[in-house]
């Protein structure tokens, strides 16, 4: 009879000395990778934001609570309502942040498609508000929000992914154009459809400088410039309001006018002019009661020169710059084609955007109803360019790392004596 042997039990397999010590340091690395050193463009992009903002917030304040008081009103609420939008935008920023660049990827048709059909409310009885003549407002449970706000985003990001995947075929010029100029044409007509020309013309210097910063040659750049120049051009002459904006802007006598279009402007220079080098003070504004129309919105900036003065106008043009400086560094340094061109739209948007309002308000340009970036009051526009500013953060953390290359030993190599 065959005897049967039992295998001793397998001793469990004894792990390295050093095994828990190297889990550890694994475990310390990951954690540091969370509190790692951030950019220099990243400081620089999230610090300015938020300036900004608090900047904002703070002449908000001023240039709506006396306004509000004397018509029996709370005087915080414009404030408050400013404030809820900056609460839930910063956050929404830092969580962009760190998105990876693959998402931004994936999210740019669904992200434009989801703005289009949101700008399509605005069309929708009960739920679109008009004023001015432009009907590019909805108004749900007492917030009143702008949606074509967020089609600058989407379409920065769109643009940016067609482009990226058509870097090899950039040099034809109907790769270029298909589907970016009928897509573009498309968002700035659900725009035009309520009269918003200023909106408009916003989101085709977006298209333009994505366009620009994609690397395409100069003569396929040039055809959408001109073809933009011309749609400003029709849609300003075929209107008699903007026609009539236009003419009150070109008139060397506008006091002449000062009933009528030449109103707005003259006390936003008038605001300007007498805040002098230092301001009035913080509060101390005049024209902001009831005497410059939209002093909390478009008009923001010359309350900030009648308050604070040239030196307030100063800052605020400084934080601007910087955060023009940042941005254009992520530009340059990145290898990435999609953060490129995405980076440039946002760039070309929010300072170009700033520096149209401010022109309006110095009377170099006609009254284009275009809000200052971060500051003026209104929301939408708040919480589309922070969280832009966290698609350019998101963007900066991905610049590649720049090391020093070791020295190099100089000299005559030592002989060792025998």
């Amino acid at each position: 009879m065959a005897t049967t042997t039992t295998a001793p039990p397998a001793r469990p397999r004894e792990l390295p000395a050093d095994a828990h010590r190297r889990r550890g340091l694994a475990a310390r690395v990951s954690l540091g990778r969370v509190f790692a050193p951030v950019p220099s463009e990243f400081l620089l992009i999230a610090s300015t934001a938020l300036l900004l903002t608090g900047f904002g917030l703070v002449m908000v304040l001023s240039a709506t609570s006396a306004t509000a008081t004397a018509a029996g009103q709370p005087p915080y609420e414009a404030v408050i309502k400013q404030a809820v939008f900056a609460v839930i935008g910063i956050p929404l920023m830092f969580i962009a942040s760190r998105l990876p660049i693959t998402f931004w990827k994936r999210m740019a048709w669904p992200a434009l498609i989801g703005a289009i059909l949101f700008q399509m409310l605005v069309f929708v009885p009960g739920l679109g508000v008009e004023a001015n003549g432009n009907r590019n407002w909805i108004q749900i449970a007492g917030f009143q929000a702008q949606p074509a706000e967020f089609l600058k985003l989407t379409l920065a990001l769109w643009i940016g992914y067609v482009l990226y995947r058509k870097q090899t075929l950039l040099g034809l010029w109907r790769h270029v154009f298909i589907p970016l100029v009928p897509v573009t044409a498309l968002v700035i007509a659900t725009v035009m459809a309520g009269h918003d020309l200023g909106t408009a013309m916003i989101l085709a210097l977006i298209a333009l400088g994505a366009l620009f910063f994609s690397g395409v040659k100069l003569r396929i750049f040039i055809l959408p410039l001109i073809a933009a120049i011309g749609a400003i051009y029709f849609f300003a002459v075929t209107s008699p309001d903007r026609m009539r904006r236009i003419l009150s802007f070109l008139n060397p006598n506008c006091l002449a006018d000062y009933y009528n279009d030449c109103y707005q402007p003259l006390h936003g220079i008038w605001g300007l002019a007498g805040g002098g080098l230092f301001g009035l003070g913080l509060g101390n504004s005049k024209e902001k009661y009831d005497w410059l129309p939209a002093a909390a919105n478009d008009y923001i900036f010359a309350i900030v020169g009648e308050e604070l003065g040239l030196i307030g106008c100063a800052v605020v043009l400084a934080l601007f710059a910087l955060f023009a400086v940042g941005a254009f560094h992520v530009i340059r340094k990145t290898n990435d084609p999609f953060v490129r061109i995405v980076s440039g739209g946002i760039t070309v948007w929010i300072v170009g955007q700033a520096l149209l309002n401010v022109g309006v308000v110095l009377r170099v340009f006609p009254v284009l109803g275009v809000p200052l970036p971060f500051m003026s009051q209104g929301g939408t526009s708040l919480l589309s360019a922070l969280v832009a500013s966290g698609v350019l953060l998101s963007f900066a953390r991905s610049l590649p790392v720049r090391t020093a290359a070791p020295p190099q030993r100089t000299g005559r190599a030592r002989v060792p004596a025998s």
